[in-house]
């Protein structure tokens, strides 16, 4: 981890004061910092960090503006913007394992192709957090983002096998695999059919951690290791990020990461369909009509459309264990980035209690969701003459609303599953991480699943 959080107390750490907009008065500061503050224009502005002089001239610590109240992963800045050495807050801030999550996941870098490491910070974690936790929670974070950032020559359904394995040993979890024709085989119909056209065969991975008897929480990621768009093909500057259509894959195994690593007491199953959406002469066609693992004929509309398809068998095939919770992420729709933006990933359930606790662990992480709705009148878009579903709709209206109710489809016995169509990108830097992969949800769902289960 790029910053090393220390609980024991670092002998002279420098302290980091937190400033209001236009509370230098208010913070407890010497007057001599607040002539400096002043006379550098600094006046608690959100997201400036200023380092503050000794009478000897040697530094002696920092002023970080915390603006209006912006939110406590804007403390991640300072992962970046702290000189390297030793370093501890004045005071406890309002959320003290938020603040230290914070400067975890700010002071993150991917380095896989020679990108130099962050600066050596040392912090001690305010006093009472749990710095074991904060880090199981970056680690998690960051293997998101590492494997969004890896490009598909060194990503593909092989690698993203290969880096299931890895995670699955460090915690002595199971791992199977479904793969190539051995798919039509099980009945996994469509995760074949989007997969068949590359030279990476597609597949079905299944990661089982914890013991027989505890609930039962499967995750389930779309793991796209590069989308074309098949032969409705993408224009090119929409394939630039198509790295990416595996962020919902990323997500799940970043989430799994922090539950195996806490020893939370549930039966974890991770359910990723690795493929990539290419062109060739076997490729699935518009007009083409799927089977399914569910039973049910899909008519394609849309090549394009593909992430349901995978989702929809592997989705199936968790909803027959009824698992106490099913989550599946993934990066689904541009309209849900119209909707709502490349920060605020939406989420579908038809469990209210689900909601509100996703809600509410949401604004207490600051990890941005907003629900939306599963709305029924929507479900005829969907219709076909010739099969039971297509797989996209004629007039373009809702589609991330149609693309959930696609999924739903496939989730009957379940009682409680939630949908997730995330970005799982920063467009730019950001004080919490860079421009580049992202996790989206998963430290919500965090809270929700070690809360609901907790240790055996």
């Amino acid at each position: 981890m790029p910053v090393e959080l220390v609980e024991t107390k670092l002998q002279g750490a420098l302290p980091v004061h937190l400033v209001a907009r236009d509370g230098l008065e208010a913070a407890g500061l010497a007057p001599s910092t607040i002539a400096w503050a002043k006379a550098n224009g600094f006046s608690g502005e959100a997201g400036r960090t200023l380092a503050v002089p000794g009478e000897s001239g040697a530094l002696a610590g920092a002023l970080f503006g915390i603006g209006d109240g912006e939110g406590t992963l804007a403390l991640g800045a300072l992962s970046k913007a702290l000189p390297e050495g030793d370093w501890q807050f004045a005071s406890i801030p309002a959320e003290p394992e938020l603040a230290a999550i914070a400067l975890a996941l700010g002071g993150y870098v991917f380095t896989r192709y020679g990108k130099k490491p962050g600066k050596a910070l040392r912090f001690d974690v305010p006093a009472g957090v749990d710095a074991a936790r904060v880090r199981r929670i970056a680690d998690g974070v960051f293997l998101a983002r590492d494997l969004v950032n890896t490009p598909t020559s060194d990503m593909g359904p092989d690698d993203l096998e290969k880096a299931v394995r890895t995670l699955a040993a460090a915690h002595k979890a199971e791992v199977s695999v479904i793969k190539g024709d051995d798919l039509l085989t099980r009945n996994f119909p469509m995760i074949h059919a989007v997969g068949r056209a590359s030279v990476g065969a597609p597949r079905l991975i299944d990661m089982i951690w914890g013991q027989e008897g505890a609930p039962k929480v499967t995750l389930v990621g779309k793991g796209v290791c590069f989308d074309t768009g098949g032969l409705d093909i993408k224009p090119s500057s929409s394939m630039l990020l198509m790295k990416k259509d595996m962020g919902g894959a990323a997500n799940v195994l970043g989430l799994a990461s922090m539950i195996m690593a806490a020893g939370l007491n549930v039966r974890l199953r991770v359910l990723i369909p690795a493929v990539e959406n290419s062109i060739a002469g076997n490729a699935f066609r518009p007009g083409d009509v799927l089977a399914s693992r569910k039973g049910i004929t899909v008519e394609i509309g849309n090549t394009d459309a593909e992430g349901r398809l995978v989702l929809g068998d592997a989705l199936a095939l968790a909803d027959d264990e009824e698992p106490q919770l099913l989550v599946d992420m993934a990066t689904l729709t541009g309209a849900a980035r119209v909707a709502l933006g490349p920060d605020l990933p939406p989420f579908y359930t038809g469990d209210d209690a689900l909601a509100s606790e996703l809600a509410a662990a949401s604004l207490a992480v600051e990890d941005p969701l907003w629900r939306m709705p599963l709305w029924r009148p929507y479900d005829a878009k969907l219709s076909s003459k010739i099969a039971d579903i297509n797989n996209v709709t004629t007039d373009g209206f809702a589609g991330s609303i149609t693309a959930a109710l696609f999924l739903r489809r496939f989730v009957e016995k379940t009682a409680s599953w939630a949908h997730f169509d995330i970005f799982a990108w920063n467009p730019a830097d950001r004080p919490h991480g860079p421009a580049g992969g992202e996790a989206q949800g998963i430290r919500a769902l965090e809270r929700i699943i070690s809360r609901r289960f907790g240790q055996p």
